[in-house]
């Protein structure tokens, strides 16, 4: 398995709710509506955690950082790839390369993909080429459509740790 790579896939979803920010990859975006959940909610950030520990084979998010704990309530997502980063290094994995979509009816998030992306790639000490980006209008379909929700999907590429 030395030398060779392994695949992970991300996805999440949470409700658009009045009172909430909206934080998504990291970036603070000006709406009416924001992301419920027991951290900060930033699906984009979830999803990308997921991918990378699905990658590794770890497990997802929950097991790492249960909603039952009051540690992460309201925490920054920022904070949970760090942490999901240490662990990876631990374990001699290496991120090659992410690439993510988030999917939102309103905002539109086209300029503000870049600082996403910076943020992101910051966070998990990658090169920004490494990581990309990108949003989908779902065309007012479903609950993300319908202002209900936003979702992520994101797929990690790791390098395996050396025998």
């Amino acid at each position: 398995m030395a030398g060779s790579f392994r695949i992970g896939f991300g996805y999440d979803i949470h409700p658009l709710v009045e009172g909430r920010p909206l934080i998504l990859g990291g970036v603070r975006i000006r709406s009416k509506l924001g992301l419920d959940g027991h951290s900060d909610a930033d699906v984009l950030c979830h999803a990308v955690g997921e991918a990378l520990l699905g990658a590794a084979g770890l497990g997802d998010l929950g097991r790492h950082f249960p909603p039952s704990n009051p540690r992460y309530k309201n925490i920054s997502s920022l904070t949970l790839l760090k942490e999901i980063r240490s662990k990876l290094q631990r374990r001699g994995w290496m991120i090659q390369q992410v690439d993510s979509t988030v999917v939102l009816q309103l905002p539109r998030l086209a300029t503000r993909l870049n600082a996403m992306r910076s943020t992101l790639a910051r966070t998990l000490a990658m090169k920004r080429t490494d990581i990309n980006v990108k949003a989908k209008s779902p065309e007012w379909l479903g609950p993300e459509g319908e202002l209900r929700a936003s979702s992520a999907f994101a797929v990690a590429l790791l390098k395996c740790p050396p025998a």
